[in-house]
């Protein structure tokens, strides 16, 4: 008959961890014996009580149906055909570090997915938890209609309508950061200073200013091409743009406004790309500037917010703003992109006021 054991331990780390031992005796001597190491006591017994059923029922020989969570999430971060984007395959790989992730998809209940959580929120913030749960369901949904496995979306499902529900996840915080006039200026001198510094001559305040004049994200402003440039119309072809349903092949055409395009063409040409940069470096270099000025809470990809604002405060409509930022939801750009200045809305008050005197 097969039974399983927990044992306590301790890491030199004094991290707690509990080893689970599934065995098979027959007159007095072990037959079959394996174990596996949780972080949590449920998990250990989870998996040792659904172990010793599987024997019992199939006995020795019979294989584990199915494939582990962490398979699963590996083929897809490997799947070249799904847009994935950095902040997604860092919380999957997050995951996959986990002792959940070495359990069939199967066999993970609601109660393990909420155990899950329970750690992981040690570590970090609520909506955090929740982003990274959201991510995983994605893959869930997509394991049988794509790669034929079968897996329990609805496990999952259940225990997110529980976690909401005792707040140990929570919905991300909308962001409506943007610099103040000051900050732009500190930031764009000592980017400056950064590119008069820098051995490789990388123009770290002109994709500054760029990104705040364009709409795009540092990987797209550092891939687009001098080829994709249409001189006549003062504007360029943005490929593979990020899009969630579609990213392979979704090219736009992109006007650049205004000093966008001056930008653009101050550009000495050294290369195929019109800024030959790692995004990566630029966003490092942004980080220490920022942190050197002690500016709070301000992000590169907040330069995008910055843009869009900027052209609602001009007058654009939100469909005139998605012809730059790209985007298909309205709803989106409105909610998360359009963050207006009180003083922007008095002065064009002043302004239909002054209109509306000389119009009488």
């Amino acid at each position: 008959m097969a039974f399983y054991t927990i044992e306590k331990r301790i890491t030199a780390k004094g991290v707690t961890r509990y080893r689970v031992t599934v065995g098979v005796k027959k007159g007095g001597e072990y037959v079959h014996r394996e174990n596996k190491t949780f972080p949590r006591l449920p998990l250990a017994r989870s998996w040792g009580a659904l172990r010793v059923a599987d024997i019992e029922a199939g006995g020795l020989e019979k294989k584990e149906p199915g494939i582990t969570l962490r398979e699963l999430l590996t083929r897809y971060i490997n799947d070249d055909s799904m847009y994935k984007s950095d902040s997604k395959k860092s919380s999957l790989r997050s995951i996959m570090r986990s002792s959940l992730a070495d359990m069939l998809l199967t066999d993970i209940t609601m109660n393990l997915y909420v155990d899950y959580a329970r750690m992981r929120r040690e570590a970090i913030k609520p909506s955090t938890l929740a982003t990274e749960l959201s991510y995983l369901k994605n893959v869930l949904d997509l394991a049988h209609p794509f790669y034929d496995v079968r897996s329990l979306p609805g496990e999952l499902e259940a225990a997110k309508l529980y976690l909401y529900t005792r707040n140990i996840i929570t919905p991300s915080d909308k962001r409506n950061r943007r610099p103040t006039r000051e900050e732009f200026n500190l930031l764009h001198e000592n980017l400056t200073l950064a590119f008069k510094n820098s051995p490789l001559g990388i123009r770290y305040h002109d994709v500054f200013e760029f990104a705040v004049y364009s709409c795009m994200r540092r990987g797209e402003i550092c891939q687009i091409k001098w080829a994709d440039v249409d001189f006549d119309n003062r504007s360029v072809i943005v490929r593979d743009r990020k899009d969630p349903r579609k990213k392979i092949g979704n090219h736009m055409v992109v006007p650049l406004l205004g000093r966008a395009w001056d930008l653009l063409i101050e550009q000495p040409r050294i290369s195929d790309r019109i800024f030959p940069y790692k995004p990566n470096t630029i966003t490092e270099i942004f980080r220490r500037t920022r942190d050197r000025l002690n500016i709070p809470d301000i992000r590169f990809h907040d330069m995008r917010r910055e843009a869009a604002s900027r052209l609602f405060e001009l007058g654009f409509s939100v469909e005139e703003t998605a012809q730059v930022t790209g985007h298909k939801n309205l709803k989106t750009l409105w909610t998360v992109y359009r963050e207006m200045y009180p003083q922007t809305l008095h002065d064009r008050f002043a302004q239909l006021q002054r209109e509306r005197a000389k119009g009488d």
